[in-house]
């Protein structure tokens, strides 16, 4: 019985560690294009919650509690860089909400892909500059 628990935990295990892999895989990246393959920029601005800053235009110092709190959430984190735009912040494949809730409302450097489809601008594999 111990063996068939060992062999059923295992194999769990294995499942699950392959998840990611197998989750990727499974879905197309469509043709890159010059807007999809974007350059590796350094981007400067003010950290902002997405969802608050499209809704009522919120930034700055008095939003920072509540920037925190819609960030720490899991809502979509976004900078409003100093070259006008805005720009949704990710890593590789996964949010950054856990690493950029302390920056809410703070002007920060990110370094990462940068590129835009449909009026969607985003830095990916964003990574903050120290």
């Amino acid at each position: 019985m111990k063996r068939t628990n060992n062999i059923i935990a295992f194999a769990a295990a294995a499942l699950f560690a392959a998840s990611p892999v197998i989750a990727h895989e499974g879905h197309e990246h469509g043709e890159k294009d010059e807007l999809a393959s974007g350059e590796t920029k350094k981007m400067s601005g003010e950290v902002i919650d997405m969802a608050c800053y499209v809704d009522h235009n919120a930034t700055g110092e008095k939003h920072t509690d509540c920037a925190k709190k819609c960030i720490t959430s899991g809502l979509p984190v976004g900078l409003k860089a100093d070259d006008g735009k805005t720009y949704l912040l990710i890593a590789e494949h996964k949010p950054l909400n856990s690493e950029l809730a302390q920056y809410a409302a703070k002007k920060i450097t990110v370094e990462g892909k940068v590129t835009s489809r449909d009026g969607v601008n985003m830095i990916e594999n964003a990574v903050v500059q120290k």
